[in-house]
C-alpha cells in the first residue's frame, strides 16, 4: 500500500513539472532595444542582462529554452500586444502605480532611473515640477519616461512621442526637443552609438528611481507567473551563495 501511495505521489509531482514546464514554454516573450538590459550584440544574437537572467532563470526551471523566441519589437508595438494577449511577456519594463494593475510581474531585474536628459549648452535647470512645463518633451511612446512626464504636465501638447530611442536621441541633438524623458544608462547609450559626447549632455531632473520587472499580459496563467518568480528566486539564492 506504501508503495502504491509513493508511485501516485511520484507521478502526479512528474506530471505538475510538466504541466509547469509546458507552460512557461507556451509563453510569447516580447523585448525591445534596451541595453545594457536587453539588446542584439554585434553577432546578431540577443544580449543583456535581463536576457541572461532570463535564461537561467528558464534553466533552473529545467524548461528548454533558446534566445531566438524572444522577439525583438518595437517597445509601443510589444506594449499594445502584451496588453491583449494570452500567455505574453514583455521586459524590461519598469514597474509603476500607473501600470500595476494592467500586467502580472516577475522579478526585480535590476534598479533603474528615469531622468529627463538635455543638451548643457541650453543651461536648462528643473527646480520644481512646475519648471518643466516651459519645455518640450521627447519620449518614446508608451514607454515609462514619457508617461510620468504626462502625469506631471497639464499641457500635453508640449509631449513629443517616438517610436524608438534612436530617433529621440538625434531630435534632442538637433534642438528640436529640449529635454527626454527615458532610462539614463539606456538613453547614453543610445547617444554614445550616435557617436555623440556623453559630456554634451546632462540630467536635469529624476523622474523616477524604481526597478525593472518581466511584465506579463494579465490573461497570463498565474501559475506560470508563480513559477517563474520562484525559479527566479532560487537561482538568485544559488547566484548569491
Amino acid at each position: 500500500m506504501i508503495k502504491i501511495t509513493m508511485i501516485i505521489v511520484f507521478s502526479f509531482l512528474v506530471s505538475h513539472s510538466l504541466l509547469i514546464a509546458g507552460s512557461l514554454e507556451e509563453v510569447t516573450i516580447y523585448t525591445e532595444e534596451y541595453p545594457p538590459y536587453n539588446y542584439r550584440g554585434k553577432t546578431g544574437e540577443l544580449q543583456g542582462v535581463a536576457v541572461d537572467l532570463l535564461v537561467n532563470a528558464y534553466k533552473n526551471a529545467n524548461v528548454r529554452f533558446a534566445k531566438n523566441k524572444i522577439k525583438l519589437r518595437p517597445w509601443p508595438k510589444a506594449y499594445r500586444e502584451v496588453l491583449t494577449s494570452t500567455n505574453a511577456m514583455l521586459f524590461s519594463m519598469t514597474r509603476t502605480e500607473s501600470r500595476e494593475k494592467l500586467f502580472k510581474w516577475v522579478g526585480p531585474i535590476s534598479k533603474t532611473k528615469v531622468v529627463l536628459l538635455a543638451k548643457k549648452s541650453n543651461g536648462i535647470a528643473i527646480n520644481s515640477i512646475a519648471d518643466i512645463s516651459q519645455y518640450v518633451i521627447g519620449g518614446v511612446h508608451n514607454d515609462v519616461g514619457l508617461s510620468l512626464v504626462g502625469d506631471l504636465v497639464a499641457n500635453k501638447g508640449q509631449l513629443r512621442g517616438f517610436s524608438s530611442a534612436s530617433a529621440i536621441a538625434k531630435v534632442l541633438n538637433l534642438g528640436r526637443i529640449d529635454l527626454w524623458a527615458y532610462e539614463e544608462n539606456v538613453a547614453k547609450h543610445f547617444l554614445r552609438n550616435l557617436n555623440l559626447d556623453l559630456a554634451d549632455f546632462e540630467s536635469v531632473y529624476t523622474l523616477s528611481e524604481s526597478e525593472l520587472y518581466y511584465a506579463f499580459s494579465l490573461k497570463t496563467d498565474q501559475k506560470i507567473v508563480d513559477e517563474l518568480q520562484a525559479t527566479l528566486n532560487k537561482f538568485r539564492l544559488i547566484s548569491d551563495n
